[in-house]
Order: C-alpha cells, then sequence, then structure tokens
C-alpha cells in the first residue's frame, strides 16, 4: 500500500470520525432539548444539603405535579455533575442544587459556581429560563448570581424568584441583633450590613421589570421579630433593596414556633404558597 493510499484512507476515517460526532452531538442536543419548560432549581442554605430542600420538593411532587429530575451536585472547586433523567413529559421539573462545600460564605464565589449549574443546564438541556426557591444562604447566592450574571442575556434568565429566610441584611448573632433595626419610611432599612452595602451598590444589574419575587420569613412571635437567625427586619429589606427593578413582589409572614429558621422549609404552611406561586397561579 502506498503512502498517497494510507493518506487517503486516514483522511476518509477523519471524516467520517468528525461527521459521527457532530450528528451524535446534534441528535444529542435534539434530544436533551427542555427548552420550553422552565425548571425550578433549589438551593439550601449554610451548613446544609439536599435534606433541607427534600421536604419542598416532595411536597411539589405530591401536590403541584413537579418532579425532581437532576441533582446538581457542585463540587468544592465549583465543578458540576448531573446525577437522574428529565424526561420531555415533566411539566414542572426540579433541579436540586447540593453544594459540596456547604460553608463557603463568600456569595462571590457561590454565585459562580450557581452560574456554573445553570450554564451546564444550559448547554445540557437548552433551557432559556428557570425559577428559584432558596432558603437561608440561598438566597445571599441567588441574589449575588442576579447582580453579576443575572443580565447575561447568554445565560438562561431568572423568571420567579422565592426567598425563604433570607438574610439580606444581617444575621442575628453575626452582623445583626434583635430589634436593633428598623425600616425606615421609605423603606431603606436604618443600619445596612456590608453585604448590603454591597447589594444596594450593584442593584442596577439585577434584570428590570423580568422577575417575579415572593418573600417568605418567620416571626416567632417570642418578641424577637425574627426567625431565631433572621430578623424581620433584615428579610423585608429586600423590598427596598429591589424597589423599581422587580416585575411583582409580595411579602408573606409566617407566624408562630414553625416559623422557626430552620423549620421554614418543613412547613406545609409554606409548601403550598410557593407551590401556588410557581405553578398554579392563573
Amino acid at each position: 500500500m502506498t503512502k498517497k493510499m494510507i493518506l487517503s484512507i486516514a483522511i476518509i476515517l477523519f471524516v467520517v470520525c468528525i461527521g459521527g460526532y457532530i450528528g451524535f452531538r446534534y441528535l444529542n442536543v435534539k434530544n436533551n432539548n427542555r427548552s420550553k419548560v422552565v425548571p425550578t432549581l433549589y438551593l439550601h442554605g449554610w451548613g446544609a444539603s439536599g435534606n433541607s430542600t427534600n421536604n419542598m420538593i416532595a411536597y411539589a411532587e405530591k401536590h403541584d405535579r413537579a418532579k425532581k429530575v437532576l441533582k446538581a451536585i457542585v463540587s468544592k472547586k465549583g465543578s458540576v455533575r448531573f446525577i437522574g433523567r428529565w424526561a420531555k413529559k415533566d411539566k414542572h421539573p426540579i433541579v436540586q442544587v447540593i453544594f459540596k462545600d456547604n460553608k463557603e460564605n463568600n456569595y462571590l464565589t457561590t454565585s459562580k459556581w450557581f452560574k456554573n449549574v445553570v450554564y451546564l443546564l444550559k448547554e445540557r438541556y437548552r433551557i432559556r429560563s428557570f425559577n428559584a426557591v432558596a432558603h437561608s444562604m440561598g438566597n445571599l447566592t441567588l441574589m449575588y448570581y442576579e447582580l453579576d450574571y443575572g443580565r447575561n442575556k447568554n445565560l438562561p434568565q431568572l423568571r420567579k424568584e422565592v426567598n425563604i429566610a433570607g438574610h439580606f441584611n444581617g444575621i442575628v448573632g453575626i452582623d445583626d441583633k434583635i430589634n436593633q433595626n428598623k425600616l425606615l419610611k421609605n423603606g431603606k432599612p436604618e443600619f445596612l450590613d456590608k453585604y448590603y452595602r454591597y447589594q444596594l451598590a450593584h442593584r442596577q444589574n439585577f434584570p428590570k421589570g423580568q422577575v417575579d419575587i415572593l418573600n417568605i420569613f418567620g416571626n416567632l412571635e417570642d418578641g424577637s421579630n425574627s426567625d431565631g437567625k433572621v430578623t424581620r427586619v433584615s428579610a423585608r429589606s429586600l423590598k427596598y433593596l429591589l424597589h423599581d427593578r422587580y416585575r411583582s413582589y409580595q411579602e408573606i409572614e409566617i407566624r408562630g414556633p414553625h416559623a422557626q429558621h430552620s423549620k421554614l422549609h418543613e412547613n406545609n404552611q409554606v409548601n403550598k404558597i410557593v407551590g401556588d406561586f410557581l405553578w398554579n397561579q392563573g
């Protein structure tokens, strides 16, 4: 066999392999295209895991025709892998986001990790938009994501945002005290922690007129005006932060013993409110 024949065969094999690869990628993208549905991403809080969102997801599966289709496991370095199967018939798909480093409190870092999840969902499933449900620290991860990447039209766009026990302006025992702060007449908090100041400085990056927000917070009714970790003022500081940016905004206060910080994600009153907001309106 001459060198010319060997070269010709090599070129043919190369072209066949490239064509096969392109065909495989085309079919894979076509089969995985979920651009017509809006997944809901659940984010847990500091020191937590999938256990903290399991109850909410189970309720949504039982009562709201939702289904957990994927777990998005985020490594300590921010890489993402999916576990599960997302079928085309799934009407209200849920993606449970789990951070292996669940005590990272640099929100510029965690928001970048979350961006990796959103980007991979776009690349693998062609999603165009998403909803999000966040508890505790997950709220700041989501907020920083929106302030850093929310206006990037090359990424899927946030449509509905559920904030549960969000410490937008301080955590009791760290940078906030019981009954120390208050909202002024214009809704602005009297005292601003460093995270809130950062958010205010970047609020114009939040996509305007696009996101519907549901802000749920707890009041133990024990005189603390808090859920034990997050004060009503800290949670309600969200409204001033995003005034004139959101599409719609509503606050719901949960009261009594079951309004404790960690019990809010185990509370069926909360679960029903969340399901109605995400999937059962109009």
